[in-house]
């Protein structure tokens, strides 16, 4: 089994999350972007970590990024080392992010998404996302980005909802050989 768990970043794991932002993004964020992510108080820059028995070193296999504004959490970043995919590690994730922003208190959660990613939408509007508006040629080559929003962090339903989505997403994981790091 391999061990699974995220934690904050450093400025230590620069080096790897450029490589993750290539691979994930086409290089979205400079060194320099990611420094200030890291540097700023009301952004948490998280790394989903990997650790397999064999392995001397946990491998980060994915980045995340929120930004804490007023009562909202901001999702500007969630991807996944293209050959971790498809096994749950995003849902997993997103839902981490998500509980996240909850401990810091905030109730709203947003992001931008391209209007092409099918895939990412359906993810986000599994967790309750829903579409709030658009912003026209968004991203660099032209392409618009839906604008998704979920409401209700704080709200029991959320909570009891949060631990159904972990309890199913824990098993599923461990269909592909994760453990959940406790």
């Amino acid at each position: 089994m391999i061990s699974l768990r995220y934690r904050p970043l450093t400025a230590l794991d620069l080096p790897t999350i450029l490589i993750l932002d290539q691979a994930c993004f086409g290089g979205l964020w400079s060194e320099a972007g990611y420094q200030r992510e890291l540097d700023s108080p009301n952004s948490d820059l998280l790394g989903l970590e990997a650790n397999s028995d064999t392995e001397k070193s946990a491998e980060i296999v994915g980045i995340g990024c929120l930004w804490a504004i007023l009562d909202e959490a901001h999702i500007t970043l969630l991807g996944i080392d293209p050959q971790h995919r498809c096994q749950g590690l995003g849902q997993w994730f997103l839902l981490q992010l998500l509980n996240h922003g909850c401990e810091r208190g905030l109730t709203h959660a947003t992001l931008e998404v391209r209007q092409s990613n099918q895939q990412a939408q359906a993810l986000y509007a599994k967790f309750g996302f829903r579409v709030a508006g658009e912003r026209r040629r968004y991203y660099a080559d032209g392409e618009n980005a839906l604008i998704l929003w979920r409401s209700g962090l704080q709200d029991t339903a959320f909570r009891e909802a949060w631990q159904d989505w972990m309890s199913q997403l824990t098993h599923k994981l461990s269909q592909h050989n994760w453990q959940v790091a406790e």
